[in-house]
């Protein structure tokens, strides 16, 4: 199968800091390739991912974030440069609103974010035309508030070497992740001080939003005991991750997924997290971490996740969260996109013969 894969134009492929989606594409074309099949990606200029690539005539512009006009001219290229595809799975909001061209591969798409009323506006457009990929459960729950079809529920995941275990003896806990409000960084802070633990904080601060709010919630409370590192690489992060006795996640949103808490599991790191999107289709409660009610459980929590195996937490990792299973169950969709093209059927319909109507994920 040759599969197009057209990631969003604003972060190199794979990013080289902070990027889920990016990430998420990366290892998936990566997978692919590695499953024995053709892929053809369609990604920012500077993009350096190791398989056959289209790139664009333009590098990654994060400054551009969001702007109309830069991303349909990007989908408009890529589609173009992916038509010898039998099958194209976009990872842009654009590219499946404006429509499949005549004698155009099948396609499918996957939703990276939530379902706001404005961007399920978008969806609904082309949810019967363009098959979507939910991925997590809550996200699709979402969707379907919003009256939108998911076909196919598919977690992320990664490949287990590129994330070795650690021994968590590093005497801290972490934060990892971007300096926003529904991240929780305050939380974390006062968590790691009221448990008497030390917090590093590897997170992305760029936009001045993000800075503000450092300044004003997140600077007062840092001190000895609480560090902000910075933003971490990808070798940076993997080493916060092996020393640390837990990673600290309290979301204070509807998180569509959360890869960083696979990550830290990868690394046989326990999580913490509040039960919000879908951080209960990650954690095990009381086998890889602990899903708090509030501050003060998760405080409670936090000698209690010091305490569990971290085999298990990787174990988990290679059981349901592997590259390799998120490949085959991508193949999946593909093909029926694919078949429902050639036989003039509606992907969604198509679908909807599968029960559970979305369909879970191993």
């Amino acid at each position: 199968m040759k599969v197009g894969l057209l990631a969003p134009p604003w972060v190199p492929v794979p990013p080289p800091l902070y990027g889920g989606t990016e990430a998420v594409v990366d290892r998936l074309a990566r997978g692919l390739v590695a499953a024995g099949h053709d892929v053809l990606l369609f990604a920012p200029g500077d993009s350096t991912c190791p398989v056959p690539t289209v790139p664009d005539t333009l590098p990654a512009r994060p400054d551009q974030i969001g702007l109309t006009t830069v991303e349909l001219a990007y989908v408009i290229r890529g589609h173009d440069c992916l038509s010898s595809c039998d099958v194209v799975h976009d990872h842009t909001l654009a590219g499946p609103s404006i429509g499949r061209r005549r004698n155009a591969p099948a396609m499918v798409t996957t939703s990276h974010g939530p379902f706001t009323p404005e961007v399920s506006d978008v969806y609904r457009s082309f949810a019967r035309r363009v098959p979507i990929i939910a991925i997590s459960h809550a996200q699709a729950v979402e969707a379907s508030m919003q009256g939108i079809h998911v076909s196919r529920v598919i977690h992320h995941g990664l490949d287990p070497e590129e994330v070795t275990a650690g021994a968590g003896d590093g005497g801290y806990l972490l934060f990892l992740g971007r300096m926003h409000p529904d991240k929780g960084v305050d939380v974390a802070a006062r968590v790691a001080r009221a448990a008497g633990m030390p917090l590093r904080i590897a997170a992305k601060m760029r936009e001045p939003a993000e800075r503000q709010w450092f300044e004003t919630a997140v600077k007062p409370l840092l001190g000895e005991d609480v560090t902000y590192v910075g933003e971490a690489g990808r070798a940076e992060a993997l080493a916060l991750l092996q020393g640390a006795g837990a990673l600290l996640n309290p979301i204070k949103w509807c998180e569509p997924f959360g890869l960083v808490m696979v990550e830290a599991l990868a690394a046989g790191t326990p999580v913490l997290a509040f039960p919000n999107g879908a951080a209960p289709e990650i954690v095990e409660d009381g086998v890889t971490g602990y899903l708090c009610s509030d501050e003060r459980e998760m405080v409670a929590r936090v000698p209690d996740a010091l305490a569990l195996e971290r085999g298990a937490c990787r174990e988990a990792v290679l059981s349901r969260f592997s590259t390799a299973r998120v490949v085959e169950d991508h193949l999946a969709m593909y093909e029926l996109a694919i078949s429902s093209l050639k036989h003039g059927r509606r992907p969604s319909e198509e679908s909807r013969s599968r029960p559970p109507r979305l369909q879970a994920v191993r």
